[in-house]
């Protein structure tokens, strides 16, 4: 038994407590799977169990490997031991008994592109407008609906008065029907179909309970109500299951995780024994504490608190800048700063630039920090996304805004054809093409071309009218002066259809991208702050410079930047945590779900804190410019709740009031009460994405409406006559055609500008 010489008394414990319900609540860093993988160890080589009556669930093929390998480092290889992900686990079961509940044994698994395929079909077949109800808003709700055990007929009945419901209902009741047809099932049918096998079939169920005499689970707080079931039908006979997990580190419920399936163990399964995993070989002490004196604000958790024989190490540091700029800007200096620093003490390993990790709240805020870098001569890399100027949604728009300065960009305009869904088919646009090339145009010449426009299918007719005459007006508009960067980027996002077509989409992938191109506004914004004179064409030029230089290798030594959701379990020996104010984080969506959201977040930061294992760093900004707007900003409530005598830089704003500090529960809800926060706060605003969206709409509207009909200078041009433009200066008006004007200007040459926009002012 030397090999569990390695583990601690309360890992010990846990792996040599074989028989009835446990529950290991193990924080992070706590050594977890290093215990589960003991522990099936200790009871194959020591009580002499079957490895073919052990089944080990987790949840990602890589964590399933790993537990694998290390166990069989420990017994030898060994394939009778399912030690497999959910979804594995079930597909082994439904291969061998699909027959019983309708499906053949050869039954195939749709992809995701092949389920769009089904709904796609069905939203045609039974005349459902795509643009109101988009593929992938139908699929999520599809998705959550087996999550939570509902059939068709359930999710009708209960959503009987819902109009959106009434639509997607019959949608799901066909999808299913299709997938049986096909003798196929989707990702979610694995669990949900074994829970149905199980439920229906008591032979199989009995079969499965006597064979999985020990059941473990690991990351069972990210649990759903359908994997909650499997392993509960499993199990409850002969109650041998160990649950693994830290209702602490709960950060998925928005994807379907049930914090109380954990929280409630013990009421489902009697004579649980409780096993907590504290010490911690991972941070430093002072890290630790101020993640506790987070995290134990939340009401919904087991009581526990991790510790360490480490020392107590560093104190958090803790800075607010006067902006979100100088915040990114400080970042790059602090490792900048250690990474020379280290490289002249007498640490025994130098840190190395991918010892750093920059863990936000969203994406959009990554791009501050990737200026910052990139001026600092930092190397780095984005983790679980792109780069801010990769990302599909920004190039998209990108490529609009090319268009406006140059129609004669057939590359961007392929691009963007059918970014939204234009209905221009593959042979189509080769047609375009070839008749573009015989004719010596451009594509967007030939598609401007209304006898052609005309010859292109019925469903894309209207929608390429619009998008070409969108670009055409931003053209010359562009050309007059008229209107800013911000302006015509506003007008690409809306009247494209571009906007329309994510907010239709109705998914946390589509929220994600429209938060991404409002904080392209942003950018726009700030170049426009730091010159109000900026041309399109300069701006995208600095844009194109950017994105070109911003190459990196993944292996390279490079600051890691990436989400906290993405960031769990990772460690990183120095770690930053921006953006702590309330609206951004806790995010403004939490404060809509009242407690649970804000516990939810909670949990998020204690497990961005807890990422570090040497040095943590909190910071915020005065002010913050965010999907194209600049708020005045509060110190998060989370910044409010570490232990102060744990900080040091800048000191953090707290009401003096003794009473409201004591209460351990408070859920800070003044932030969203009022916009004004008192005290020495400036004006709170919460920054919502879809408010910035109604904004833009409305502004898009009354600039559309101001210029339609409105003629250049309210007067009549004539060949001849002697004109001024605020730009261009003075020239002469040459020539006069339909609905442009062609004009020689004494400053800059012949200029041709629309006739009925054009600031013209006839001398």
């Amino acid at each position: 038994m030397d090999y569990l010489s390695k583990l601690n008394d309360k890992q010990r414990e846990a792996a040599v407590h074989t028989e009835g319900p446990l529950l290991i609540l193990a924080g992070a860093g706590s050594g977890k799977t290093s215990t589960m993988t003991h522990r099936i160890a200790y009871m194959i080589r020591e009580k002499g169990v079957d490895p073919y009556h052990i089944l080990a669930v987790t949840f990602t093929n890589k964590a399933a490997r790993e537990m694998r390998d290390r166990v069989e480092e420990l017994i030898g290889e060994n394939v009778n031991m399912w030690i497999l992900t959910f979804h594995s686990a079930c597909l082994r079961i439904l291969r061998m008994n699909a027959d019983k509940i309708g499906y053949k044994k050869d039954f195939v698994v749709y992809d995701p592109t092949d389920q769009k395929v089904v709904v796609k079909n069905l939203l045609k077949a039974q005349n459902v407008d795509e643009k109101k109800f988009s593929v992938a808003y139908v699929l999520s709700v599809i998705s959550d609906c087996k999550e939570k055990g509902l059939t068709p007929q359930a999710y009708m009945e209960k959503h009987a008065v819902d109009f959106r419901s009434k639509v997607v209902g019959p949608i799901y009741q066909g999808y299913e029907e299709a997938l049986r047809n096909n003798n196929a099932m989707d990702f979610d049918d694995l669990i949900s179909k074994t829970v149905a096998l199980f439920e229906r079939d008591s032979e199989t169920l009995d079969y499965y309970r006597r064979r999985f005499r020990y059941v473990m689970v690991d990351e069972y707080q990210d649990t759903n109500f359908m994997q909650y079931r499997f392993v509960k039908l499993l199990a409850e006979k002969h109650n041998n299951i160990c649950v693994v997990g830290d209702d602490d580190q709960c950060i998925y419920q928005w994807r379907g995780a049930d914090i109380k399936n954990i929280l409630e163990f013990e009421k489902d399964f009697k004579n649980t024994k409780v096993i907590k995993l504290e010490q911690n070989y991972r941070s430093y002490g002072n890290i630790l504490e101020a993640a506790h004196s987070v995290i134990r604000h939340n009401y919904g958790r087991k009581d526990k608190k991790l510790w360490t024989q480490k020392e107590p190490g560093q104190k958090i540091t803790y800075y607010r800048a006067d902006d979100d700029r100088e915040e990114a800007r400080f970042v790059a200096a602090q490792v900048d700063l250690l990474h020379s620093k280290s490289r002249r003490s007498d640490r025994e390993t130098p840190l190395k630039y991918s010892d750093f990790a920059v863990l936000y709240r969203t994406n959009t805020q990554s791009r501050r920090f990737e200026d910052a870098f990139r001026s600092a001569g930092i190397p780095y890399r984005v983790l679980g996304g792109f780069r801010y100027y990769d990302r599909k949604e920004v190039k998209d728009m990108m490529c609009y805004m090319r268009l406006v300065l140059n129609r004669d960009d057939d590359l961007s305009l392929e691009r963007v054809i059918n970014e939204p869904k234009r209905g221009i088919g593959e042979k189509t646009l080769e047609k375009l093409k070839a008749l573009a090339t015989v004719r010596g145009e451009s594509l967007l010449d030939v598609l401007s071309d209304g006898e052609i426009a005309d010859s292109l299918p019925a469903k894309s007719r209207a929608s390429i009218r619009d998008m070409v005459a969108v670009l055409s007006e931003m053209g010359q508009q562009w050309e007059s002066g008229q209107l800013k960067v911000s302006d015509i980027y506003d007008n690409l996002l809306i009247r494209t259809g571009y906007m329309k077509a994510l907010e239709d989409a109705n998914t946390v992938e589509a929220e994600g991208r429209i938060e991404n191109l409002l904080e392209f506004k942003s950018v726009i914004y700030d170049e426009e702050k730091d010159n109000p004179n900026v041309t399109l064409s300069e701006f995208m030029e600095k844009i194109a410079l950017i994105a070109e230089v911003d190459n990196h290798n993944p292996d390279e030594d490079a600051v890691v930047m990436m989400t906290m959701h993405s960031a769990k379990g990772l460690e990183f020996p120095v770690v930053f945590l921006p953006g702590m104010e309330d609206g951004l984080f806790p995010s403004w969506r939490s404060y809509d779900k009242g407690s649970e959201g804000v516990e939810e977040e909670r949990r998020l930061c204690y497990v961005g804190m807890t990422r570090a294992r040497e040095k943590l760093y909190l910071t915020s900004a005065e002010t913050r410019t965010l999907y194209g707007k600049t708020d005045f900003t509060r110190e998060s409530q989370f910044l409010r709740e570490v232990d102060p005598s744990l900080l040091e830089g800048h000191a953090v704003y707290s009401r003096k009031n003794p009473a409201q500090s004591q209460d351990r529960y408070r859920i800070d809800e003044s932030f969203r009460s009022s916009p004004n926060s008192g005290g020495s706060f400036s004006h709170v605003e919460v920054n919502r994405p879809f408010q910035q969206i109604q904004k833009i709409k409305t502004e898009v509207a009354r600039s559309a409406s101001q210029a339609k009909g409105t003629a250049a200078g309210g007067q009549n041009l004539t060949q001849g006559d002697k004109v001024k433009h605020p730009k261009f200066g003075e020239g002469l008006v040459i020539e006069v055609s339909g609905s442009t004007v062609t004009v020689a200007f004494d400053s800059c040459g012949i200029k041709k500008l629309a006739k009925d926009i054009a600031p013209l002012t006839k001398l």
